[in-house]
């Protein structure tokens, strides 16, 4: 029941806006924190790629990707300068070991720190197919809203 409430308030909020279907930077990290499990102590990243696939949302959360369908929203302590805007990102950790103590710094295309290093508040899990399965749903809850909806009446001349 949560899970189709929440549901369509997102679609609701959707229909709503004039730019068609994509999300707002708030529906996206309310979309994520729907479909984040509980806080973690730390994960696991690859010490010789780094943090190659991550998902900017806003200026306080990102998502970083393990793979296609695993993730983690890691939420920051406070804003952080330059993440909306970076071309990457690199997520300072001991030994492969990312943990509430890491923080996640913002940066260029050429490698160069756009902005400050930014402390990671909460580590939460995310299931990457949970999370296509809903923006899946409610692109189908978009179309059928504006699919259902009468006419426009035009003024008789």
């Amino acid at each position: 029941m949560k899970r189709v409430l929440f549901v369509l308030t997102l679609a609701g909020g959707l229909c709503a806006c004039s730019h068609g279907p994509t999300l707002s930077t708030a529906d996206r990290l309310a979309l994520y924190r729907e479909h984040a499990g509980a806080p973690v102590n730390s994960f696991s990243i690859n010490r010789a790629t780094g943090m190659q696939r991550w998902t900017a949302l806003g200026d306080q959360s990102v998502v970083v990707w393990q793979s296609s369908n695993r993730g983690f929203l890691l939420e920051l302590r406070n804003r952080c300068s330059g993440l909306w805007t970076a071309n990457r990102i690199s997520i300072t950790n001991s030994v492969g070991q990312v943990t509430r103590l890491d923080s996640v710094v913002p940066r260029t295309a050429g490698g160069s720190v756009s902005g400050m290093s930014c402390r990671i508040d909460t580590i939460r899990p995310i299931n990457g197919n949970a999370v296509r399965e809903a923006r899946r749903e409610l692109r189908e809850a978009e179309y059928i809203e504006r699919s259902e909806a009468p006419p426009e009446e035009t003024p008789s001349p």
